[in-house]
């Protein structure tokens, strides 16, 4: 998976996708992950981005063609025919872990646009952009945090960045679920005791709890993607509603 991130501050964002998991997965060639400078395709020597909105109103908006150069100039240099163009916007599909999915599945190549300002230019996105995604009901003063909360995303899942599959199947919302509660060392911190099942040794039991667990805390706190969950197909997924429910309705109680 290779992404382009054109954005203003591309030390910002490159210092960031560069670290960690990512930053190694990028030195052993799983992925590539760029940040380009959009002022570095401007034609004046102000290297001016944005200008007044027509219509008038506060702020201004970034320019289509400082944008479109640095879009042509990555599509050109990188392009392929699963390349895909998408501007970071609150005006976008919500962003969630379907769609990171979705993305490494069908494309080899994204390009994601960080706005500013009051926005970017409509033509730009009407001649360029292949979709919106947004991080969710809330605006934010750049496409940078967006940006690269979907390169992780996207990235993470790409085979070899991290050790096993499983770093990522068993976590939230990669099956319709919250991730159980995870403990480490010590067994008793300020009081607090990791529960005895997870030092019992029984896989089994152990996978049980975890899956119990996992849907107790979507009910509680994510009751529309319970909803949606299908548990009624194994017989221990039945026996876990049931001690779900009846535990749910307990904690309703407290």
């Amino acid at each position: 998976m290779e992404i382009d991130i054109m954005t203003l501050f591309p030390e910002t964002v490159g210092d960031m996708m560069n670290e960690s998991v990512l930053g190694r997965a990028q030195e052993r060639g799983y992925i590539r992950v760029e940040a380009h400078q959009i002022r570095d395709f401007t034609t004046n020597k102000q290297k001016q981005v944005d200008d007044y909105p027509y219509g008038g109103g506060r702020g201004a908006v970034m320019q289509a063609d400082p944008l479109y150069r640095c879009w042509a100039y990555l599509k050109e240099t990188h392009g392929t025919d699963r390349t895909r163009t998408i501007y970071l916007s609150p005006c976008g599909e919500t962003f969630c872990q379907a769609k990171a999915r979705q993305l490494l599945r069908d494309y080899d190549h994204l390009i994601l646009v960080c706005g500013h300002y009051e926005g970017v230019d409509q033509r730009f996105l009407d001649e360029c952009v292949d979709e919106e995604i947004s991080m969710g009901d809330f605006v934010l003063t750049g496409g940078e945090i967006p940006a690269m909360a979907v390169a992780d995303a996207v990235c993470r899942m790409v085979p070899g960045v991290l050790p096993d599959p499983e770093c990522f199947e068993e976590e939230s919302h990669w099956n319709g679920l919250l991730e159980y509660p995870q403990y480490s060392r010590p067994a008793v911190w300020h009081g607090r005791e990791v529960p005895e099942v997870l030092r019992s040794g029984d896989h089994e039991k152990v996978r049980l709890w975890r899956r119990k667990q996992a849907m107790l805390r979507t009910l509680q706190r994510r009751p529309d993607m319970f909803r949606e969950g299908d548990f009624m197909g194994s017989k221990p997924d039945r026996r876990l509603l049931a001690e779900v429910q009846e535990e749910f309705r307990e904690w309703r109680k407290e």
